[in-house]
């Protein structure tokens, strides 16, 4: 890989870098769902029949406020209790960028929901009442976003209508987070006043905090630079699909469907395909029904390659010198999705990326203590929203990286046999 392509591929990154996903997380009654109403609100991405809604429940219910939470709460449920149970999705779009927001439950319960909402986001906004401060629960979402490797994440002190705009309840909270963060791996901070009720340094800047000097919420959502954080070094294509048409107009087609997880793939790259050793060149890459120069982190793409080598679903692509080293003894972190302990001797279905196997569980090492960071040690299981460290041996070589080098290729789900649930979530150390 020489500097030319990568610098290349981050340039193309950067002119499509117009997706933001990111996930909230915070405290009960902290304000996410409120706070991703007023961002919906003010970047104009709701309907009137949507607004008149909301005001006509707001009325209803005796409000002298319009809840902009119920434009997220979507579960009865939820609704009834006034909290975030399910992982929900929202999209909108400003000129600069459009977002995906998850919309992530606070309640310890609902760990395993916030781990899945996280798991795919580039950026983590976790909220914190400004009358309570840190919580226990704001300091456990933070070590999961860690823990997940999100590499930005902004720390959103919220009701600050409710401390009167206060300069010095604002730096206490800043800089107790500040500390706490320096045991944790994050990469990007961003600390921001806000109240999400009345719309103050959320999209415009408030008149009330002339104080602080920073980005609003919307502004650093809009810039945040997301483009370096893919691996443009080591290429990776998880193999899913073989395309064969078959048709009169392509009838000697023959290309492999995926989603590029790392590096930049260009029509005469060497490469090799995984677990078989076999080599070859890139003959072309598809999008759609154009062909194109070259493709990157996360595009989904055909390769077609020069040699009718064997290649199949779950196979890999990579470069010939720059290979991940097939892998069945792996050393993982793991989140425990599931009533029924995960205990050694366990044995359950694996799939990572696009390749699926079995798993007997050799050990748990520890389970971790998301508020402390404290490792039990004396604990042999995993219970329901747990986290621990856990060795495993699976039938199957995986073709994986450490998770911190990679999420795609670094990560995996575990699935119970007999119900076809998906029971964990797997954050690869390493492998050998």
């Amino acid at each position: 890989m020489t500097a030319d392509t990568v610098e290349t591929g981050q340039q193309a990154i950067s002119e499509n870098a117009d997706l933001l996903r990111f996930a909230t997380a915070g405290s009960v009654d902290d304000g996410k769902s409120t706070l991703i109403g007023r961002l919906l609100l003010d970047s104009k991405a709701i309907f009137e029949d949507q607004l008149e809604s909301v005001e006509s429940t707001s009325k209803s219910r005796g409000y002298d406020y319009t809840d902009l939470a119920l434009l997220t709460d979507g579960l009865r449920s939820e609704r009834e209790q006034g909290i975030t149970i399910d992982v929900a999705y929202r999209y909108f779009a400003t000129p600069d960028r459009k977002f995906i927001i998850a919309d992530t439950p606070g309640h310890v319960q609902y760990t395993r929901n916030m781990v899945t909402g996280a798991s795919t986001a580039d950026l983590g906004l976790v909220l914190v009442d400004a009358r309570q401060g840190l919580t226990e629960q704001s300091r456990r979402h933070a070590v999961i976003l860690s823990l997940l490797r999100v590499p930005h994440l902004v720390l959103a002190v919220n009701k600050m209508d409710l401390v009167d705009f206060s300069e010095d309840v604002f730096n206490d909270i800043h800089r107790e987070f500040t500390s706490f963060a320096t045991k944790l791996s994050i990469p990007d901070l961003e600390i921001i006043p806000i109240s999400a009720l009345q719309g103050d340094n959320v999209v415009t800047r408030s008149e009330k905090m002339e104080w602080y000097s920073g980005p609003t919420l919307m502004h650093h959502l809009e810039h945040v630079h997301v483009a370096s954080d893919r691996d443009l070094v080591d290429v990776r294509f998880p193999v899913q699909y073989v395309v064969r048409p078959k048709s009169d107009e392509h009838h000697d087609y023959r290309g492999y469907g995926g989603q590029v997880a790392g590096g930049v793939l260009k029509p005469g790259d060497e490469v090799v395909v995984l677990p078989s050793g076999m080599t070859s060149t890139i003959e072309g890459i598809d999008l759609f029904d154009r062909e194109i120069e070259e493709a990157y982190p996360p595009m989904s793409v055909t390769v077609r390659l020069a040699d009718d080598v064997d290649v199949s679903r779950g196979d890999m692509i990579a470069r010939v010198r720059n290979a991940p080293q097939p892998s069945q003894d792996i050393d993982a972190m793991v989140c425990w999705m599931t009533n029924e302990p995960l205990r050694p001797r366990q044995k359950l279905a694996i799939k990572h990326t696009t390749r699926t196997g079995r798993a007997l569980i050799k050990d748990v090492q520890y389970r971790l203590d998301v508020n402390s960071l404290h490792r039990d040690q004396d604990t042999k299981e995993l219970g329901l929203n747990e986290i621990g460290r856990v060795q495993l041996r699976t039938t199957v070589p995986l073709l994986c990286d450490p998770y911190s080098k990679n999420r795609t290729t670094g990560s995996f789900i575990l699935i119970d046999e007999g119900t076809g649930k998906t029971v964990g979530a797997g954050m690869i150390n390493s492998g050998s």
